[in-house]
């Protein structure tokens, strides 16, 4: 079942080439032997199996819920779920069993997906590295001979790349293509998941009007993005990809997004203040880690914060409350907001002149060697790597990226689309246009009776535009 989509899954699941269980046994095995990757903080091993058991029986009884029933799923460990430890990779919630689950996931469940467990992410979600606690995720590629790096080294599976093993993902099988992503969204927002490549956008149909027709489309491409420390790699596959959509009939323009260079500070004043809000309910009275400390309330609500949260955590929770500090609200936490408005009115702009879909880089280079990458401090990496992405956050716009080739080293390089406000399956479309045109190759993981691994595919040094 290695490197099948999740409609071939779902598709051998529905005909009997293979049953629930035997799948959730295959990708259990698979997770033991990839353990090295570091992508799990917990494997739900007894509900998975339990869960494809029932899986199996509805599907005897002719009863299957949809694309998703029987189908292998992991989340991330700071989503909700009941009866299963959710830490969110800290020493604060470590232990601590949820009564229910997360909307997202329980939307999922109710589609018969099986939980195989909950995978590794930063401390809480902030940060660029992967877990403090458990230590970071590496990438399959860093096990392999083809990218250049001693298997030793490792890499940073980080935001904007496509990961082989991604925290939102099974080995074996990745949610790899736009299609698959479609099918799970529509479950998210509560449409019929056997109706997934119709289903229209509530504010703008689907464009274009098929998969082939591309000749009416807009793309954007913003002066912004072309910064100095882009690599002249990821720079060059922006270029060929633009040159594709022009190639086809798209009307390719510049555009100008001015006020995006200031969405990195502007997210820094807003994120932390939303987290020193959010974070005030760990005082170690209601749950979650408490201290052994007993001199006073104060002492204690310290103490605990100080064992239960990282360094990262605690300085964002600092940030936040410096930034709403009575004395500074007004010229920090209210400017930011204002920003922020400058910052979504660039994009409304730009998608009022005409432009259809954005086309930008998604990371300023490939995935770098561990070693280096934790040369610099988290916050400082954090910036760097989300420049093209934060924007998107700030507006509150979808956008996808897409891994489009290879560089030199046998690394992924992607782009990111990104679409107006509630146009998600215009950029889904126009992304699985793209996607079918790359033929970026199924990469995909081998693993020796050792198990270490190597990534298998003939026609990898062949990638191009």
């Amino acid at each position: 079942m290695l490197g099948w989509t999740l409609r071939e899954v779902s598709a051998a699941l529905k005909q009997g080439q293979i049953t629930p269980t035997e799948l959730c046994q295959k990708c259990l095995s698979l997770i033991r032997k990839t353990k090295f990757l570091n992508a799990y903080i917990t494997v739900s091993e007894e509900v998975a199996l339990k869960q494809a058991e029932e899986s199996e029986k509805r599907y005897k009884e002719g009863q299957s819920l949809g694309d998703l029933d029987g189908i292998p799923i992991s989340v991330k460990d700071n989503f909700s779920t009941s009866g299963i430890e959710t830490t969110c990779a800290s020493n604060m919630l470590k232990g601590y069993i949820p009564p229910y689950n997360a909307t997202v996931v329980q939307k999922l469940l109710d589609q018969g997906a099986v939980l195989m467990g909950k995978t590794n992410l930063d401390e809480f979600a902030m940060g660029a590295l992967g877990s403090d606690t458990g230590g970071s995720t590496r990438n399959p590629a860093a096990h392999c001979g083809l990218v250049g790096f001693k298997p030793s080294y490792g890499l940073v599976s980080r935001h904007g790349l496509i990961p082989l093993v991604n925290s939102m993902d099974v080995p074996g099988i990745l949610t790899r293509c736009v299609d698959d992503t479609a099918i799970v969204l529509d479950v998210l927002a509560g449409h019929d998941p056997k109706d997934s490549t119709t289903v229209q956008d509530p504010v703008k149909p689907l464009m274009p009007s098929s998969l082939t027709d591309v000749s009416k489309l807009c793309i954007g491409i913003p002066k912004e993005y072309l910064v100095p420390e882009l690599s002249s790699e990821v720079r060059s596959v922006w270029s060929k990809a633009a040159d594709l959509f022009e190639s086809e009939g798209a009307k390719v323009i510049e555009v100008s997004l001015p006020h995006t260079c200031y969405s990195i500070v502007c997210y820094h004043v807003l994120c932390t203040a939303e987290v020193a809000s959010n974070m005030a309910r760990f005082d170690g009275l209601e749950y979650g880690h408490r201290c052994d400390t007993n001199v006073s309330t104060e002492a204690m609500y310290a103490t605990t914060r100080r064992e239960g949260f990282n360094d990262v955590v605690r300085g964002r929770i600092l940030s936040g409350n410096f930034f709403l500090l009575k004395e500074n609200y007004e010229n920090y936490f209210i400017k930011a907001q204002k920003v922020r408005r400058l910052i979504a009115n660039d994009f409304v702009n730009v998608f009022n002149s005409g432009v259809d879909v954005l086309l930008t880089p998604t990371t300023l280079s490939e995935a770098v060697p561990y070693l280096e990458f934790i040369k610099e401090d988290n916050r400082t990496r954090s910036a760097q790597d989300d420049i093209f992405t934060q924007a998107v956050n700030m507006a509150g716009l979808p956008a996808v990226n897409i891994p489009v080739a290879l560089s030199h080293q046998g690394l992924p390089v992607g782009l990111q689309f990104i679409g107006p406000a509630f146009c998600d399956k215009q950029v889904l479309t126009v992304a699985k246009w793209f996607e079918k045109q790359v033929q970026f190759p199924v990469i995909q993981l081998e693993l020796m009776e050792d198990h270490s691994s190597v990534l298998n595919n003939e026609k990898l040094p062949s990638v191009s535009l």
